[in-house]
């Protein structure tokens, strides 16, 4: 399922400042901006690959992917049965519950120059 795509034509000036951007984002937070208003949080361990084609006699490619497991979505209270639990137990799972809230989608980026 794609999130988001985008395909443009641009300069090789315009390609570095865009992948800077990137890696900064990737940086500082680990969240990456798409679109309009779209996020996604990248994981802190991810898997890479970097693909260097030639396509034809005259096209040459670098794609760039990396990927990573989309943690498991909380479960909401009215899966889990009726039983009472500690405070320390309740924060807890608030706890994991908001960080995997934040972890987002998996997504990957290629990139063709």
């Amino acid at each position: 399922m794609s999130i988001y795509e985008d395909s443009r034509t641009v300069s090789r000036t315009d390609l570095a400042a865009w992948l800077r951007q990137l890696a900064n984002q990737l940086e500082s937070g680990g969240q990456l901006f798409y679109g309009a208003a779209g996020a996604v949080k990248v994981a802190d361990q991810v898997r890479c690959e970097l693909e260097i084609e030639r396509e034809g006699d005259t096209e040459l490619s670098v794609e760039i992917e990396f990927s990573w497991d989309a943690p498991e979505p909380a479960e909401s209270a009215e899966d889990e049965p009726a039983e009472e639990e500690s405070d320390e137990e309740e924060e807890s799972e608030e706890e994991t519950a908001a960080a995997e809230e934040t972890a987002g989608d998996s997504a990957a980026e290629a990139v063709k120059a």
